[in-house]
């Protein structure tokens, strides 16, 4: 079973190779693509000293978003024969251990979509500002009461994609917003054309290295998203 892995990366030329380590160490098959927003080459010259075999890497002049890397990568990993398809960010937020039972649990049981929640009972958020974790949570509950999808986290970028939900992604998303909005557009696109989707607990480590790539220009574009993303829900529900 090949997996691909897509992990988008923004100033993160301190934690790449670790990361990028940690994931060959599993002994998976993998195929690995870095798309990379720094407005330097200080990412790419850390991924340079890795071994290159089933690691590609793109680096894009100007800071394209977060949902956008997502589908550049799922594009590039589509014609590469494989199975399943994970998005995991670059900063050890999300555990690359994981990675196995996630594709594991989407295999076994079929499912198109499967999230790393951080809002289930089992799951654990570590070293998060109290802002920043009610910002999140509120944002999750606003995300599931506008679009009604039964999940507890939209916008943790933990996620296992099967070939299905991937074509329809590249093909469908990235036309209501770029960054971060991306995440619950590929969500309702995915659950509203009847596409399997589901949960698991997991454990969110905030980031100890690197720079985030939230800003305020984010967060506005996120909200408004929101609301063009309600209008595709309709659509879906009307049909």
């Amino acid at each position: 079973m090949k997996v691909g892995v897509v992990i988008p990366s923004y100033k993160e030329h301190e934690s790449i190779a670790d990361l990028i380590a940690s994931i060959r160490a599993l002994g998976m098959e993998t195929e690995i693509v870095v798309v990379d927003d720094s407005p330097d080459l200080k990412t790419v010259d850390a991924l340079a000293r890795l071994d290159q075999s089933r690691l590609k890497i793109i680096h894009r002049e100007n800071k394209g978003g977060r949902g956008s890397a997502v589908l550049v990568g799922l594009g590039y990993l589509r014609g590469l024969g494989v199975d399943w398809y994970v998005e995991l960010d670059a900063d050890f937020s999300h555990p690359p251990a994981q990675i196995p039972e996630l594709v594991e649990m989407a295999r076994a049981n079929q499912i198109d979509l499967l999230i790393a929640s951080r809002y289930l009972p089992e799951s654990r958020i570590l070293n998060w500002p109290f802002s920043r974790r009610l910002f999140s949570f509120a944002s999750n509950k606003l995300a599931r009461l506008v679009l009604g999808v039964p999940i507890s986290d939209y916008t943790n970028g933990f996620r296992v994609y099967s070939p299905k939900a991937a074509s329809i992604i590249v093909s469908e998303c990235g036309r209501l917003g770029v960054g971060f909005i991306a995440l619950s557009e590929i969500l309702v696109n995915v659950y509203y054309r009847g596409l399997r989707v589901a949960e698991i607990p997991t454990k969110f480590v905030n980031r100890v290295r690197g720079e985030s790539s939230l800003n305020s220009s984010e967060i506005k574009n996120a909200l408004q998203g929101l609301f063009k993303i309600r209008e595709l829900k309709n659509r879906f529900k009307n049909e």
